[in-house]
């Protein structure tokens, strides 16, 4: 198994530069994958020294977007699948980070069939937990080049 240390991002991505919004896949298994994202003062989404909660749903849906990257590349061993968001249902958000945090965003795969996943995600810095989520990602069939 590949090391998690070793992934570039943006191999799994296919977000570029500014709207990258996870670092760091820090955790993989069968249900459960992992990202983390430091907020710093450049991002787009800083509003007033605060990022912006629709930059959250994106950060989520971004860390789907790696699971997908990471399981298409390094253990399907083919190109990348596009996804897109289907649906975001429930997404409470409690408190937006500052510039500084680091997002430790999990996603729990609810269920799989055919081309949609649904996602349970939580959001936390440090152990605070700043949003909640389910969301439903849709593949495309075109893959990232």
């Amino acid at each position: 198994m590949t090391d998690l240390n070793d992934i570039d991002i943006h191999e799994l991505l296919p977000q570029q530069e500014p709207f990258v919004m996870v670092d760091k896949l820090t955790h993989f298994d069968e249900k459960k994958t992992c990202t983390r994202f430091a907020v710093r003062q450049d991002n787009l989404f800083i509003e007033e020294g605060r990022l912006d909660a629709c930059a959250l749903a994106e950060n989520v849906a971004q860390t789907c977007a790696a699971r997908l990257g990471y399981v298409n590349k390094y253990i399907l061993k083919r190109a990348i699948q596009i996804g897109f968001i289907g649906a975001i249902r429930g997404m409470k958000v409690f408190s937006t980070p500052k510039v500084g945090d680091v997002l430790e965003t999990s996603i729990e795969i609810v269920e799989q069939i055919m081309d949609l996943t649904l996602v349970n995600a939580i959001v936390k810095v440090g152990d605070k937990m700043i949003t909640t989520a389910e969301m439903k990602i849709a593949l495309a069939e075109e893959v990232m080049q």
